[in-house]
């Protein structure tokens, strides 16, 4: 018989802003899982792993306190994920995660050829879980220890404002461009000739530098507009994005709501073109019925899941700004039907219409044909699930992304019969824009000088301990630090320029021997 785990909650104050608060939270994880998740001006931030959720092709496993179990799946791994989640030990949990677009792929002849070790999907229920508003953060955590390096994060001050003093990266986005516009030539050729009324074609953008990721969440947060934001690092993956609609929201109610946004005009940020390029995109015979077939699309998805007569649509044709675009907007709503959960409005809406095409089998098709590589988390979602039922996934769009030393962008727009290239290669620069302009590089990224303060951190991080019980005057391999943890330190330190050996450093292991060796650097 498994025990039950119960959360211990408490409220500490914030120091400073709330978002930096939240993200400074996310630094201190170090390379355990952490999901940051902003929505309605509260973040929301995931710490390690007690209970973890996987879905590949043909299984889904779960791990956590209570050992380990998989069960397999076909067409749908929903059931297998409800059985597995419903025995979760812990009470009042909520789940963080990810959905990959290839998700799209269940139940379908695609799914085979992808490699068994595909993540299609990946949940974490946190050891720590903490939602700051305002001045004030509640924290949940099963191991207070655990929680203390996010408790003192919360307290810490700002950092000055990301990107002022570290260079932005140039991104090229005009690369493969040629490439694109061939791709947007041919799907329209498809459109005129088969079945397929529209598809979102996407293309990559490289970052060839490297590139602080929470840098240039904070600083891209501040120029953007989102639905949801996010920053994770989950299952070798960092992401870092601004979600401009979600894919669907679920309260404890039943009530479901999803928001597809179709049409796009830049935001220029003078007020006179801004008003002109709205009433280009509201008077566009192209962009309204890609956005009007969109809806259809959408609200038909909802029907299938709820009750007869429930789904209305709201706000209709809107322009909503996101950052450096303008879209048009429209909200839907319904009631899930008896017998009918988040799983199922998820597997009915995913991926949005508005990633994919219309209809969908035949927009999977042609993204497989004409796109370079899968597509991941581009496209997907980014997720929470509670044990009530209620659940919200955000639409993966204007994000940076970062696995295996590699960064890149990716930006898509949605062709249809009506569709110029050159056009459809241009919006997916104006999407671009929304995170391009904001990455910050990793070379200067920290925001303060290398002394005493930062090495404490980062010292204190590598033990796992609260930085008040490290003893800068004492011996550190006394207090627990190890050669790794040697090693981690020295090598984040290079990053401000110093070069520390550590033969040296070992000679001497007190804290601020170190940090004598680093002012004598500097000064130098």
């Amino acid at each position: 018989m498994s025990t039950t785990h119960r959360y211990r909650t408490s409220t500490v104050p914030v120091t400073g802003d709330p978002l930096a608060a939240a993200v400074r939270v996310t630094e201190r994880a170090g390379e355990e899982p952490s999901v940051l998740y902003e929505r309605r001006e509260t973040a929301s931030v995931a710490l390690g792993a007690l209970v973890e959720v996987t879905v590949t092709p043909g299984a889904v496993h779960r791990t956590g306190p209570d050992g380990e179990r998989t069960l397999p799946w076909r067409d749908d791994p929903a059931p297998a994920l409800r059985e597995l989640l419903a025995g979760v030990p812990v009470e009042g949990w909520r789940a963080y995660g990810t959905a990959a677009f290839e998700l799209a792929h269940a139940g379908t002849p695609a799914l085979a050829e992808l490699p068994p070790d595909t993540v299609l999907l990946h949940l974490v229920v946190p050891r720590t879980e903490i939602h700051v508003h305002g001045d004030t953060a509640t924290v949940r955590t099963l191991d207070p220890a655990h929680a203390a390096p996010a408790v003192e994060a919360l307290a810490a001050p700002d950092a000055p404002e990301p990107g002022r003093a570290a260079p932005l990266v140039e991104v090229d986005l005009e690369d493969e461009g040629e490439l694109y516009r061939k791709a947007v030539h041919s799907a329209v050729r498809d459109i005129r000739d088969s079945a397929l009324r529209k598809v979102i074609l996407s293309r990559v953008v490289p970052i060839p530098e490297p590139v602080d990721l929470a840098a240039t969440y904070l600083r891209g947060r501040r120029r953007n507009t989102p639905a949801r934001s996010f920053l994770l690092h989950l299952g070798g993956l960092r992401a870092a994005g601004f979600s401009p609609e979600i894919v669907l929201a679920v309260d404890a109610e039943r009530r479901v709501r999803t928001q597809p946004l179709a049409g796009t005009r830049a935001l220029t940020g003078t007020d006179e073109e801004d008003a002109r390029l709205r009433g280009e995109l509201l008077d566009d015979p192209k962009e309204v019925y890609e956005h009007a077939v969109t809806v259809r699309t959408s609200f038909d998805e909802l029907e299938a899941v709820c009750d007869p007569g429930t789904v209305r649509v709201s706000e209709y044709l809107t322009v909503k700004s996101r950052g450096t675009a303008q879209h048009l907007a429209s909200d839907l709503y319904g009631h899930l039907a008896p017998g009918r959960d988040a799983w199922d409005a998820l597997r009915a809406l995913f991926p949005a219409v508005t990633v994919a095409g219309i209809p969908k089998p035949a927009a999977y098709e042609a993204i497989r044909r004409y796109e370079t590589e899968p597509r991941g988390l581009y496209g997907g979602a980014v997720l929470t699930l509670d044990q009530d039922g209620s659940a919200d996934a955000a639409l993966v769009l204007r994000s940076v992304y970062q696995r295996g030393g590699r960064t890149w962008l990716r930006a898509g727009a949605g062709i249809v019969g009506q569709s110029v290239p050159e056009r459809e290669f241009t919006e997916t620069c104006e999407k671009l824009r929304s995170v391009s302009r904001s990455v910050v590089a990793a070379v200067a990224a920290e925001q303060t000088a290398l002394g005493l303060p930062v090495m404490l951190r980062d010292v204190a991080e590598v033990l796992r301990r609260p930085e008040a019980e490290i003893d800068p005057a004492r011996s550190l391999i006394a207090q627990g630090l190890d050669s790794v943890g040697l090693m981690t330190v020295v090598s984040k330190w290079s990053a401000y320029g110093v070069r520390l050996k550590l033969a040296d450093l070992a000679r001497d292991p007190r804290l601020d021997a170190w940090a004598e060796r680093v002012r004598e650097q500097q000064a130098g």
